[in-house]
């Protein structure tokens, strides 16, 4: 199992009077086999976060490491270790080709192993990441179009999972969904976990959803970090006002319970 960690990293975008800072000095440590929970408000910063965790962004200061490495400069060995951390992004109808069939939009993922695979073997661990996440493996040929909101969902996952990740990087991947069917998603987030020992940095605006999947959290506001510790302790008994803020906003906290019958 991995670890993922942020030290002091910060990201600026522009120049002069337009610059602005979406994250600044920002440190965590999502250990080894746990799920990490990010939770802020819109315009955080945590979705820069995830983003500088996968490449998409370049942090300004500080390093994102992998097991101790800096997985964070422009070198083809930190380009390598860079793949064993996979996103899952908010909106799967975007994230899928609509004109590709599922089954070929998961193989793709199969390229950041960087090992040759033959059309055999592609097609066989296609069928099992399909299974993996409960998508049929029949339908492999069907287009995004046929599926659902939470299927689309489910199959971007399996294709994060096609690298073989040691981290899973999960950017509001529920937001979009009916209350039930976040519920599937995050239940499926927890089994896939405990069988393949995946790490997870798991990004919500929703504390309901963070209290139900996350092991620790870390709190972000305008770009800082203003709380982390275990999750159960930290939504019990906030120390910092912004925490305790969004706590008053989630109406009915226990509400994360119900997703165990979704």
């Amino acid at each position: 199992m991995s670890g993922l960690e942020f030290r002091g990293v910060s990201v600026r975008y522009g120049r002069g009077r337009t610059a602005f800072t979406a994250v600044q000095d920002a440190s965590l440590l999502v250990r080894p086999g746990t799920t990490h929970g990010l939770v802020g408000e819109s315009g955080s910063g945590k979705s820069t976060v995830a983003r500088v965790a996968v490449g998409l962004a370049r942090a300004s200061a500080g390093t994102v490491r992998l097991d101790g490495m800096d997985i964070g400069d422009r070198s083809r060995t930190a380009r390598l270790a860079r793949r064993r951390v996979q996103m899952v992004f908010q909106d799967p109808a975007s994230a899928l080709d609509p004109r590709m069939p599922v089954g070929q939009s998961v193989a793709e993922g199969l390229l950041a192993t960087g090992r040759p695979w033959s059309r055999a073997d592609r097609e066989a661990r296609v069928r099992e990441l399909l299974d993996l996440v409960h998508i049929d493996p029949a339908r492999s040929g069907d287009l995004p179009a046929r599926f659902s909101g939470g299927q689309r969902q489910r199959i971007t996952i399996a294709r994060a999972l096609a690298a073989e990740p040691a981290v899973l990087v999960a950017d509001e991947i529920t937001s979009a969904l009916d209350v039930s069917v976040q519920g599937v998603v995050l239940n499926l987030l927890r089994e896939l976990q405990a069988e393949l020992s995946l790490t997870m940095l798991f990004i919500s605006h929703n504390l309901a959803v963070v209290r139900y999947v996350s092991d620790e959290v870390s709190v972000m506001r305008a770009g800082r970090i203003v709380e982390h510790g275990p999750t159960d302790a930290v939504l019990a008994d906030p120390a910092d006002p912004y925490t305790r803020e969004l706590l008053r906003s989630v109406p009915v906290m226990g509400a994360a319970l119900d997703l165990e019958d979704a």
